[in-house]
């Protein structure tokens, strides 16, 4: 079943042969796992910055999100540390993942792992900035950060 029966094309070039593309684990899921280019063992409380070997020609009017696989940030504590990490359509870099450990226990990321996942967004809005004396204020939050309560 697809989600849409608009395609996207992302032109993709693979630093290394072996290295799988982005897909989706099931027809619904809205992000495609990514994979790790090496093997490197992530230290607790650290991170490590981690080569994919995927290098993508995003469209204009795009966006490609990096999130945390919610499976190794619950059962490892391991997670994409700037999620979510965006890609830009002019980005023409390799795409390198931030993955963290906040657990007490070293991980090992093999050649292969899927360590992250990519969504892709419409880029859909464009902003000018006005610069005003006073917004409108609807009410005081008191500074955000828990201000209704825990």
């Amino acid at each position: 079943m697809n989600m849409s029966e608009e395609l996207i094309e992302i032109r993709v070039e693979r630093l290394s042969s072996d290295i799988p593309l982005p897909r989706r684990m099931h027809d619904l899921d809205a992000g495609y796992d990514v994979c790790s280019r090496i093997e490197v063992t992530v230290p607790p409380k650290d991170f490590v910055v981690i080569p994919t070997g995927l290098i993508f020609e995003i469209p204009p009017g795009f966006r490609i999100d990096v999130r945390s696989r919610s499976g190794l940030a619950a059962k490892y504590g391991i997670f994409v540390l700037n999620s979510p990490g965006t890609i830009d359509a002019g980005y023409r870099d390799e795409v390198k993942i931030i993955l963290a450990n906040f657990s007490n226990q070293p991980f090992l990321v093999r050649k292969g792992d899927r360590i992250a996942q990519l969504v892709v967004s419409r880029v859909d809005v464009d902003i000018k900035w006005k610069i005003v004396a006073k917004v409108s204020r609807i009410n005081d939050r008191g500074g955000g950060f828990g201000s209704t309560g825990i």
